[in-house]
């Protein structure tokens, strides 16, 4: 089933799982997904396949998601999820250089440990960004940087979303390359970062 040209409506999952089987269902429906992504590709990214590996039937997969494309947002944002945990607590630390770097480092370890994976849905990201649903876990994310970056920038909601734009630029390059090395990664995105900020 090609669902490209989704609908937003059509990209939110059908309903929340409020029990917690349900959320052992979604949960084994994510975990598939991902899973096929990584060994199958998008050729065999399809939602037989999905409902396949995750144990359960096509129709408990659509109780929850009504298209492969809602099953792909949910994939982003439970990886992106993990990501922002992380990312905050980085930017906890007193240090404002240590916490870059701590920031940093999250990014490319996250894009590193699953490469295929993160490659892949970056790709999807960028096919379905007109029509998805506005990400929470992205906006919880600008609105760490703009308290990280406080008074010492003249705009720090626009620099937030240029940090964020530009640390997701260098590792997405980098996992579509392949074969990097993550300290030497850590250290070019460094620099692009604090050449960034200097010139404001």
């Amino acid at each position: 089933m090609n669902n490209s040209h989704s609908k937003p409506a059509r990209l939110q999952p059908r309903k929340a799982p409020s029990q917690p089987r349900s959320a052992q269902t979604v949960e084994a429906i994510l975990t598939a997904a991902a899973h096929i992504l990584e060994r199958h590709g998008l050729e065999g990214y399809t939602t037989n396949a999905i409902a396949a590996k995750a144990g359960v039937s096509i129709g408990s997969l659509y109780q929850y998601f009504p298209t492969k494309d809602a099953v792909t947002v949910a994939l982003i944002e439970r990886e992106m999820a993990r990501v922002v945990d992380e990312a905050m607590q980085a930017l906890k630390l007193a240090d404002r250089q240590a916490a870059l770097q701590q920031l940093i480092e999250v990014a490319v370890r996250h894009q590193l440990r699953r490469p295929a994976l993160a490659a892949l849905l970056d790709f999807e990201q960028h096919r379905l960004s007109a029509i998805m649903p506005p990400s929470g876990n992205r906006m919880t994310m600008r609105a760490a940087l703009v308290e990280f970056l406080g008074r010492d920038a003249a705009a720090p909601e626009l620099v937030a979303e240029d940090l964020m734009e530009l640390i997701s630029a260098l590792t997405d390059a980098a996992g579509r390359r392949g074969n990097v090395e993550p300290a030497q990664l850590v250290e070019r995105i460094g620099g692009a970062v604090r050449g960034y900020l200097s010139v404001l």
